[in-house]
């Protein structure tokens, strides 16, 4: 579509560039796709933040982003403010991640539409219930009693185990297997090869040996979760394994048995949640964070990447480091951390100082035996 039909489906206020460019000058210019700034081509739009480094009008500090916008290629960018001085035309907004979240939806690419019904490949057991709209495709498995809500996709080679559910307008990508007895809300989506519902890593040494405790709980998934690939959420000994609505789970998550996670959370890949944890709303765990078990994190709470969580987090905390701790200490031990090797080397260099002095005072005082 042109620049000028962008804007109007993005909302924007739409300002002319101050010269002409190359493939897609204009605003009647041909845009494609979106592109980073630094490398968008003639037939792309791209677009700046106010993390990028510009300023608006009048700061008379344009910081890098506008340095690269000067040298960039793109046919336009989105801005939440007009910048003075580019050739390119400017597609301002009100919020540039909304407006870039939209652009990439119309220029997403444009795959083969899943068709209604049941691939002959599919295994489908006893008293299944499937919903009008719903597609199943090659090599998927759903067992007896399961229910597959109104539009949902279930990839290939998925598993859907006893008396499960899933809802309406569901994805599940390829792999997928959802254990027995989970209940899967509407709009969740679960990339390839994640796991739902497994058994939990439970054990009792008894007489020596590691017995397995029963896990005969589930896992309720809440509506619009959105988990990423290769995801673990164990279930429950007894109760459920919980995922609240709106929550986000990046790719390599790991989430044990009867953890309760809040709403509208984002977890970040490699993060780690043992047992029994209660995690509030709006929580953020960084990548690669640990929480130790029956740990509580209070609602929008923030944990730094690589932390190790071996206690309670207030409401709103802001932890960071291993232990996690506030971000104030965290920071002032890694400021002190970073000046051990200096620190070391002057407590070599005192060493030595000491040793010379302790070496000339016994020199001294056997000096000062003799003549006496």
């Amino acid at each position: 579509m042109t620049v000028e039909q962008l804007a109007k489906r993005l909302g924007a206020e739409l300002a002319c560039g101050s010269g002409v460019r190359g493939l897609g000058s204009g605003v009647r210019g041909q845009i494609k796709a979106v592109g980073p700034v630094e490398t968008a081509g003639g037939d792309e739009v791209t677009f700046v933040t106010r993390g990028s480094g510009v300023r608006g009008r009048g700061s008379g500090v344009w910081g890098l982003g506008r340095a690269a916008l000067l040298r960039s290629r793109a046919g336009a960018v989105i801005v939440g403010e007009r910048i003075e001085g580019l050739a390119m035309p400017q597609l301002i907004v009100r919020n540039v991640d909304a407006a870039l979240i939209e652009a990439l939806g119309i220029f997403a690419p444009r795959l083969k539409r899943q068709e209604e019904g049941i691939d002959p490949s599919a295994k489908v057991g006893q008293d299944v219930k499937i919903a009008q709209g719903v597609s199943i495709e090659a090599g998927a498995v759903i067992s007896d009693k399961a229910e597959i809500g109104q539009g949902s996709v279930i990839g290939s080679g998925c598993k859907i185990g006893e008396n499960s559910s899933i809802g309406a307008n569901c994805r599940l990508d390829g792999n997928v297997v959802v254990y027995h007895n989970c209940r899967i809300g509407n709009n969740v989506i679960i990339q390839a090869n994640s796991t739902i519902g497994s058994t939990g890593f439970g054990y009792c040494c008894i007489e020596g040996e590691h017995k397995l405790i029963p896990h005969n709980g589930g896992v309720v998934i809440e509506d619009f979760v959105e988990i990423g690939a290769n995801c673990c959420v164990d279930r429950a000994k007894f109760g459920n394994t919980v995922i609240g609505a709106g929550t986000k789970i990046d790719n390599l998550v790991q989430i044990a048995h009867n953890v309760i996670i809040g709403r509208c959370c984002l977890i970040a890949g490699q993060v780690g949640i043992a047992g029994s944890c209660k995690i509030g709303d709006g929580v953020v765990l960084g990548g690669q964070a640990g929480v130790t078990d029956n740990i509580k994190i209070g609602d929008g709470a923030m944990i730094g990447g690589q932390s190790g969580v071996f206690q309670d987090v207030p409401p709103k905390g802001r932890l960071f480091g291993t232990p996690a701790t506030g971000i104030a200490e965290a920071s002032k031990i890694i400021s002190l951390t970073k000046r051990l090797p200096k620190l070391a080397e002057t407590v070599k260099q005192l060493r030595k100082r000491i040793e010379k002095l302790e070496s000339a005072f016994a020199k001294a005082s056997a000096d000062r035996q003799k003549t006496e």
